[in-house]
Formats: C-alpha cells, structure tokens, sequence
C-alpha cells in the first residue's frame, strides 16, 4: 500500500540537512480505507555528504508513550555519532508533535468517553509499527536500521514480531520489554527499584530525608497552589521521582528541594520556584497520552485495570500518608485524571482504557525465538523505569539479541554518553567490537 506523502525543500541548520516530511496513514491499519491522519517526521542529514541518497535510512523511536521526535538544534551525541552513516528520521509518533494530535482539544472532537477510548486504541506500537512500515516504503528504503530508547524499544520488539523483513538491524537502549504476564509484575519490579533509587538518593542528601517529609506534612495542612492554580497535593509532590531516573537528574531533585520553604507574613510557605518546578514535573498538559496509555504498553490479552495503582497498595512506604513517605517513579494513578486539569476531561476514556480487555497482542514470541535480524541492547542494571530482570528474560526469549548490560548508566544513558552509547550497539550489531 502507498500512502500521500509531501516532503518540504532541505534547509541546512547548524551543520545539519534537515527535511520536514508529512505522510498520510489508515487510523485503523485493518481498515486501510477508512479514516486517515498524519503521521510527521523530521529527516536530519550531514549536508557534507553529496548525493544524500547515498546514506541509508535510520528510524529513531522516541520513548513514551506520548513523546515526540526529538528537536534537534545541531548533531550532539548519539546523532552526532548516527550523521557520520545515516540520514536519522525522527518520527513524532501517531498523536504526537506534529502528527494529527490526541489530546483532550482534539479528543474533544471524537464524541464521548467511549468514542474516545476507541480512537485511543489504535495508538499503540503495533499501530506505530505499521505506519512506519508505510513510511518505509514511501521513502524507497530497503529493509532499514531503527533506534528505539524506552518505549521505543517496545517498539522495536514489536517491529520485530510482525514486520521483520522491515529490518536491517536493530539497537535498543532502557527499553527491552516484557513479553507476557500482566502489568502487575511489571509495577511489583520497579516499585522495588523505585524504592532502592529512593534509598541511594537519601544516603547522597541525607538532609533531604527530613526536609521531603516536611513538605509533604506542610501539603496535608497548607493548602498550596501550582501555576495554574490547582492543588499541590502530597502525592502529587511525590511524583519528582521523575528525577530519580537519571544520573545527573538526581541531583537535579535536590536542587529543587533546595529552595522549598520560605519565609512570608502567612509563615513558611512553598516558594514560587518550587511550585514552579513541581507544576511542570505534575501536569501532563503536553503529553496527555503518556497517562493514557502507559499501562496499555503492557496489556496483551487482559485488562490492566489501574495495576500500579493496585501493586501501590501493597507498598505502603509509598503511601503519602507513610511516616516517612517515598519518591514514586513514572507510575500512572486513577487520581491524575482528577487533580490535572489537562486530563480531567479524559478521565472517561482512561477509564475505559483500563477496564479493555481484548487488546491484541503487541509480541510473537514464536517469530522472536526465530529472530534473524541482528540486533542489540544497552541494559542499565539499576533502571527504574524498565526494570534490568524483567529486560534480561525478554533478551533470552529473542533469538541472536546481543545484550550489554552496564550500571554506569540510568534509564538516559544516551543523554550521559549518547554517541559512547550508539556505537558500541552499533558495532555489536555490525561484529565491529567484541
């Protein structure tokens, strides 16, 4: 099948080569007739490098769900690394950036909860999967390289299951996911990881132990505002876990702490600053479909009916009412759709969501055991997203998947060393390094 496609005229931008291309791809692949929406990716190329069409293609599948291709400003790291061989395509996945958008404007549009919850259904990655397949062809690549970090690697195994012949060989970072089971093993795993991040955090910033404790008890009796004027709640508080996430990104979390409290006429109140820092680690007004369909990158088969939420329970230290009360890490709870005003109006929908229970498969175990397409990963042994046992058991389940296991990085390894990073998977691939 051909799709429309339009690509704009080169323009060249800080040593780059860059080409804005717009394809027009079936809402629901089993119904190539119906429905259509727009699919953008941004084409980056080393304008040293005459004809272009000489470089082959390589897709990068950004994480998520709900993350846009990334905006380059110029070649740093691993595309610095990647520009030397490919022309990079930087795909904004269906619902993303500049793709034919779903969130609650647009979702506004579709009817109801449940006409809502339908049209969500068809933004997984066996759907992100077929549009770049469509894409594939309409550019005129042979089989091609793809780079998927986080849930980009998700996608990457399901590339692998039901379009392998699409591939020439694929590298994955943080993002190795479980082939079956319910959510819950998934939520039960890195709750423990969460925990121990939470653990190796307070032992850096000892000091910090008591002061989140303390913002945490001010939230339950001080009633404090975000930017857009909604409560900050003790467990809303909780989720600048985020920042546990990353090596670097740690620190960033004491950094914020730092500047909390201060003094007014009202007593010690939260600072502007930090509310300010806490509304954009809380609020999810730019990737709505991060919450909506976090837990459906795990459904296969079943409904997931709010897992980590349910797996929350049985945790209590990291319960907001604990005495000592922990970091959560990228977690999505039933309360966002009512304390975010950006999701609010999708409560519904998510609901409905949870509650699907005849998702269809997003892996071939069978296909994967007979693998033939190189491919190879960078896990992090102390990742807190995408949990290192959980990635070792899919590793042995793909047939020739090269793994490189390391605890030098975090979930952002590619952001701490993305061009170390790149080539050495790369090479693993390619059998250029041991």
């Amino acid at each position: 099948m051909s799709v429309p496609h339009t690509a704009s005229k080169p323009v060249n931008v800080r040593g780059m080569r860059v080409v804005e291309h717009r394809f027009t791809v079936p809402l629901d692949h089993a119904q190539p007739d119906g429905e259509q929406i727009t699919v953008f990716a941004r084409e980056y190329s080393d304008p040293g490098v005459s004809p272009v069409s000489d470089l082959p293609w390589l897709l990068y599948l950004q994480g998520g769900p709900g993350g846009k291709g990334s905006r380059l400003l110029q070649f740093g790291g691993w595309t610095k690394a990647a520009s030397r061989r490919f022309r990079i395509l930087m795909l904004d996945q269906r619902g993303t950036g500049l793709s034919t958008p779903a969130n609650r404007q647009s979702l506004a549009l579709r009817g109801d909860a449940a006409a809502q919850a339908e049209y969500l259904s068809h933004f997984r990655a066996d759907s992100i999967v077929a549009d770049a397949e469509l894409i594939r062809n309409a550019l005129g690549s042979g089989p091609w390289s793809i780079f998927g970090q986080s849930y980009g690697g998700f996608c990457a195994l399901t590339y692998l299951s039901f379009a392998p012949s699409g591939l020439k060989e694929v590298l994955v970072t943080g993002g190795l996911a479980p082939l079956s089971g319910p959510a819950d093993r998934v939520y039960q795993a890195t709750f423990g990881r969460v925990a121990a991040r939470n653990a190796e955090y307070f032992a850096k910033y000892p000091g910090d132990r008591e002061l989140t404790t303390r913002i945490a008890r001010h939230l339950d009796a001080v009633p404090e505002q975000l930017p857009d004027g909604t409560r900050l709640t003790p467990r809303r508080f909780q989720m600048a876990g985020s920042y546990l996430g990353g090596n670097t990104r740690m620190d960033g979390l004491h950094h914020l702490l730092e500047e909390a409290f201060i003094d007014t006429p009202d007593g010690m109140r939260l600072s502007d600053t930090f509310l300010a820092g806490m509304w954009q680690l809380a609020e999810r007004s730019t990737n709505p479909l991060y919450a909506l369909m976090h837990e459906s990158i795990y459904a296969q088969g079943q409904a997931t009916e709010w897992a980590a939420w349910r797996v929350l329970q049985s945790r209590p230290d990291f319960l907001p009412e604990a005495a000592e009360p922990l970091y959560t890490g990228e977690m999505v709870y039933p309360w966002y759709f009512e304390e975010d005003p950006a999701l609010r109006p999708l409560k519904g929908a998510a609901e409905l969501l949870a509650a699907k229970s005849d998702w269809p498969d997003l892996y071939d175990p069978g296909q994967l055991a007979r693998n033939t397409v190189p491919a190879a990963a960078a896990v992090y042994t102390h990742d807190i997203y995408v949990d290192r046992d959980l990635s070792l058991e899919t590793a042995a389940a793909v047939q020739g998947l090269q793994v490189w296991e390391t605890d030098e990085f975090h979930h952002d390894g590619i952001a701490d060393d993305g061009e170390g990073v790149f080539n050495r998977l790369l090479g693993m691939v390619r059998g250029e390094t041991p």
